[in-house]
């Protein structure tokens, strides 16, 4: 198992570029209904998005991209819209995993895969797969996901394979069994749309991440508004814990 630093037992290498960024990518039905479209137009608008950030994230040598496509709670919207979703989820599957694969991207989707179809799942598996050694991003998608869930399924799986520990364990030992062990904890989170809030996304793995809020919407959110995002990254102290003295005397 690769070994990460965790931000609240270790203090992790700073970089310039973040090499992790999350996003929650908001704003796509609000930007339709702007236009007087319906609002899967702005989900369907949204992928060019997504399929645009990924370039800019390799352009600009981000190792990890993390996007919340569908959070656990999103069930909840109309049915209409969480089954367009679906198709869409497929589609892109369908179209864009070459295309990933042809530049060197590694596709992971974590979340409860249990409610998709399975034609849906067989699509994700055979992704995962063709993707699996590819370097020069990782791309997670996280769908029917929930921070909490993540907790719990971690908790679930980790007195599943070592029984032992359920009389007691510590944050190492959970850390493997959380839905994202190969990757850093994200330097950078950032959310579109307006609204400043977490929203149950990666609840354990954003302890340190640097939070960013813009009212760009999802949509229009280009290579300029990133920029904006990293710089603003690159102002910040990250201290760990530490005081801004402790940084200086170990520049």
């Amino acid at each position: 198992m690769l070994h990460l630093k965790s931000s609240t037992r270790e203090i992790p290498a700073v970089s310039h570029i973040p090499r992790h960024i999350a996003i929650i990518m908001d704003g796509n039905g609000r930007w339709a209904k702007k236009r007087h479209l319906p609002r899967v137009m702005g989900h369907k608008r949204g992928l060019e998005t997504v399929r645009e950030m990924v370039k800019y994230c390799i352009e600009r040598g981000v190792e990890y991209l993390t996007l919340f496509a569908f959070s656990s709670e999103n069930w909840r919207r109309p049915e209409e819209e969480v089954s367009f979703l679906m198709q869409l989820f497929m589609l892109a599957l369908e179209k864009e995993v070459s295309k990933l694969h042809q530049n060197g991207v590694c596709l992971k989707v974590i979340g409860d895969l249990s409610r998709f179809e399975p034609r849906l799942v067989d699509l994700v598996r055979k992704a995962e797969k063709l993707t699996e050694n590819n370097a020069k991003l990782t791309l997670t998608i996280a769908a029917n996901y929930g921070g909490r869930w993540d907790i719990m399924q971690a908790v679930q799986s980790m007195l599943k394979a070592r029984p032992e520990l359920a009389a007691g364990f510590v944050e190492a030992d959970l850390q493997p069994y959380l839905c994202m062990p190969y990757a850093p904890e994200p330097d950078l989170f950032i959310r579109t749309g307006g609204e400043e809030r977490i929203s149950n996304f990666l609840l354990w793995q954003l302890a340190y991440s640097e939070l960013y809020f813009t009212e760009v919407l999802w949509p229009d959110f280009n290579a300029a508004e990133l920029d904006r995002a990293i710089h603003s990254y690159q102002q910040r102290e990250r201290r760990f814990g530490r005081t801004s003295e402790q940084l200086t005397s170990h520049a």
